[in-house]
């Protein structure tokens, strides 16, 4: 029994001293939630947020086909951009202070860099909505969410991967602040309010069909995902 309990013992103490720092809090900016970070030894770490972003852009979302029926619109690629409601989750995979090179500091606390690859993936809905022709030409333009206006998108997503670079300080108590950008480029889904405006305007369905699609996808990108984070580490 002694045996054991002794081989328990140490079994415990191991594992408590192969167990990894970890750090949990929010990000605030172009993404605002919760952020946890789990560490992989002195040089690697995964970190995983949940919350809500700003949106993006959808470029070639909608592709029109050429028709006598809407002359103005024909063989057009456009780009969307939206603003209002994004759940985001995003993993990635980071090399802290990659390529050995370090944050001189000499004082108390701790710099770090780091760089890092992932996955990201939203869902929208009820979205203001901008769309651009090739020439950078406004087509249609919806900021109406507060009048409860029907053409504004209702549903859209994107499913992407994700980089990351960041800064952060860890202080010399449990607090950790950072500073970090994180890219996504992947494939956006969204309904085509375009297609729904034609309709009611009294065009028949099988002839926009011939237009458009109701659903559109197209080369989903966001670049302006920059955020503070203050986490509790522990």
């Amino acid at each position: 029994m002694k045996k054991v309990l002794f081989v328990a013992v140490i079994a415990l103490a191991s594992v408590m001293a192969y167990a990894q720092p970890r750090a949990i809090g929010a990000r605030f900016g172009g993404f605002e939630g919760v952020s946890y970070q789990h560490s992989l030894g002195e040089n690697n770490m995964i970190e995983i947020e949940l919350g809500y972003g700003m949106g993006g852009y959808v470029n070639g979302a909608t592709n029109v086909k050429y028709s006598a029926l809407y002359d103005q619109m024909k063989n057009e690629r456009w780009t969307w951009s939206f603003t209002g409601n994004v759940i985001e989750a995003a993993f990635t995979y980071d090399w802290i202070n990659p390529f050995d090179k370090t944050i001189p500091w000499d004082k108390k606390g701790k710099w770090n860099w780091y760089l890092g690859v992932g996955a990201a993936g939203g869902y929208g809905w009820k979205d203001d909505i901008k769309i651009l022709n090739e020439k950078k030409e406004r087509i249609y333009e919806y900021y109406l969410w507060w009048t409860g206006y029907d053409y504004v998108v209702k549903n859209w997503g994107y499913i992407g991967a994700a980089g990351r670079v960041g800064v952060e300080y860890e202080f010399w108590f449990p607090l950790v602040i950072s500073a970090d950008f994180r890219p996504t480029l992947g494939v956006g889904l969204a309904e085509n309010p375009v297609y729904t405006d034609l309709v009611s305007e009294g065009m028949k369905e099988e002839n926009v069909k011939k237009l458009m699609g109701k659903t559109q996808a197209g080369f989903y990108w966001d670049v302006f995902n920059v955020a503070i984070s203050a986490r509790y580490k522990f």
